[in-house]
């Protein structure tokens, strides 16, 4: 079990690195299936950005998972669970209401 939690772990990593940069936009669900028009009216570098803080967020809490698997208890298995659900929730959210990530116009 906590092989899987490592390799989920790198994943996140590795996948916020790459949204970081502003780059893999074609991973984001929904985003990947937009118009060119509509992917026209989004800033990709800022939406990338902010996916990229998500998987880091969501990294860490796949480590606080698994050390509650591995050293302290369920306890804190069950906060990284609670944690990882409220970051997904919040990201929905936050990136659905507002216009956030919509092209500023001039």
């Amino acid at each position: 079990m906590p092989i899987v939690f490592l390799g989920m772990i790198a994943l996140f990593l590795v996948l916020g690195l790459i949204f970081s940069r502003g780059k893999g936009a074609f991973l984001i669900a929904g985003y990947n299936t937009a118009s060119k028009a509509e992917k026209a009216r989004y800033d990709e570098k800022a939406l990338c950005r902010f996916m990229g803080k998500m998987m880091f967020a969501l990294a860490g809490c796949q480590g606080i998972m698994a050390l509650g698997i591995l050293v302290v208890g369920m306890w804190l298995f069950w906060v990284g669970i609670a944690a990882f659900l409220a970051v997904i929730f919040g990201t929905v959210i936050y990136a659905n209401t507002g216009n956030r990530f919509q092209k500023k116009s001039k």
